[in-house]
């Protein structure tokens, strides 16, 4: 019967911070009732209410991001609390205040407001508006993005928790969340100039759905076999882009395209150049859907781009360095996908899978407790919490850039689609016949999750990259 209400305030906080904060708020429970005066930046107070039923009050000298914190733990952006965390060894399943408050944020938003169209979106193909706006307003698609931008702020860890999060209710929705923030937005924070930046961050954090451009028909796991063509004649500020990208998700809803192109085919692959197009630009098409066994809500569509100019300052980075860019925001990229895949499992076995065992009965008994059926979900709960530690230490080390992540990041992509894929499959044969139909989102999980192991690198391909650096490792 021990419960605290805690009350944050804070002062001059960004336009992110404000959406994150105003969401918290609505999703309080009716015991938060307390309140404090304002206080200035990097202050805020927390009244708990005690046992005894007094007042304790203390004031923080911490971010605002450091959401309802009781504890010392700063925000994991902080370089002296990484050292700390370093130092302490902490468990990969433990999360800072401000983590464990988005997750719970996204997870309460994603049953509250996605859940109940999940199904009506997935048979039409496409994403509901009011949900596309809502994650702009609930500052999902700026979470790594500096508050100065119009973000939130937040570490790379949190934002794989939000694609964990919401993929337990709907992937389609997630697959747009994690290419926005892992891939486009952390490119542009990455590479691009202070004029790329001041141009399209603040759209990326609050407007602007972004798509990422680089397979083609002759160039899937051989990515840079692109013939794409970025063309600038002497004196000119403008670059001529032709070809033709395929399987290119948020492309229906995208507002600027991340397109790889090569500026110089002489060279090969070091002639490849990154630069962000704006949907508007004239000779820009985007192609119909493809019709596609899962994922259905998430469009994925080709992207055409016929004698399109984009202004040399529209180039993110420098020229002939875009597959440098690639090979490093795809890792993330992948371990984003590894979230995504996580997410879907706990879902089919948490969500659906393990509730049902209880309540269906056979036999006097529930079948969940039949030792057959006991090993098989002790079992799959078992190959979640490797998936789930694989891609949370994965999350900790990119986050660290203390060293590579690149062959962890592979692992965790590989082995967490591999298991939502059983997860999933185990599910549908748990439920018997109702597995079997669209009673439950079961069916619909089965097939969102295949596609894990085909984008953002094939399973072939993680492991040739895992062996790979395997091999080097023993070599030195």
């Amino acid at each position: 019967n021990k419960q605290a209400s805690v009350t944050m305030l804070a002062m001059n906080r960004g336009k992110a911070s404000g959406r994150f904060l105003s969401a918290l708020t609505k999703r309080a429970t009716a015991s938060t009732t307390t309140t404090t005066a304002p206080h200035p930046w990097h202050q805020f107070a927390l009244t708990t209410t005690t046992p005894q039923g007094g007042e304790a009050r203390v004031m923080m000298k911490k971010s605002p991001r450091m959401l309802f914190s009781t504890n010392a733990m700063s925000h994991p952006g902080d370089e002296d609390n990484d050292h700390h965390h370093n130092q302490l060894h902490m468990p990969l399943t433990t999360f800072t205040e401000d983590e464990r408050m988005i997750q719970e944020t996204i997870r309460s938003w994603a049953r509250e407001d996605l859940l109940p169209v999940v199904r009506e979106m997935d048979e039409a193909g496409q994403l509901r508006p009011e949900i596309l706006q809502a994650l702009f307003d609930q500052g999902f698609m700026g979470m790594e993005i500096p508050e100065e931008f119009g973000g939130s702020g937040l570490s790379f860890t949190a934002a794989c928790l939000a694609v964990e999060e919401i993929s337990r209710v709907d992937p389609s929705v997630a697959i747009m969340v994690d290419i926005h923030n892992t891939l486009t937005n952390n490119a542009v924070r990455f590479w691009g100039s202070p004029d790329l930046q001041e141009r399209w961050l603040p759209r990326l954090a609050t407007d602007t759905v972004s798509s990422f451009c680089l397979s083609e028909a002759g160039s899937g796991s051989d990515a840079f076999a692109m013939k794409t063509t970025a063309q600038k004649a002497s004196g000119e500020d403008f670059y001529t882009i032709n070809g033709t990208k395929l399987w290119i998700s948020n492309a229906r809803e995208a507002g600027v395209f991340l397109v790889f192109a090569n500026a110089n085919p002489s060279l090969g692959y070091k002639g490849i150049t990154a630069f962000m197009v704006d949907a508007n630009t004239p000779g820009v098409t985007v192609g119909s859907p493809e019709q596609k066994l899962g994922l259905k809500a998430s469009s994925t569509c080709p992207l055409i781009l016929e004698n399109a100019k984009v202004p040399v300052a529209d180039r993110l980075g420098e020229e002939g360095q875009g597959y440098k860019y690639c090979i490093e925001i795809l890792n993330e990229g992948r371990i984003g996908i590894a979230a995504q895949q996580i997410g879907i499992a706990k879902a089919c076995l948490y969500d659906i899978a393990l509730p049902y065992l209880q309540e269906r009965q056979q036999f006097g008994q529930p079948i969940g407790n039949f030792q057959g059926m006991q090993h098989q979900y002790a079992q799959v709960a078992t190959q979640i919490e490797a998936a789930s530690l694989l891609t949370y230490n994965a999350c900790r080390l990119k986050q660290a850039q203390q060293q590579p992540c690149v062959k962890e990041a592979s692992m965790a992509k590989y082995y967490s689609s591999q298991v939502a894929e059983v997860a999933a499959s185990k599910t549908i044969e748990w439920l018997g016949g109702i597995g079997f139909t669209k009673d439950l989102l079961a069916e619909k999980f089965y097939r969102d999750c295949k596609v894990g192991s085909i984008y953002e690198g094939t399973s072939n391909i993680q492991l040739q990259t895992i062996a790979k650096l395997l091999q080097k490792e023993q070599s030195s």
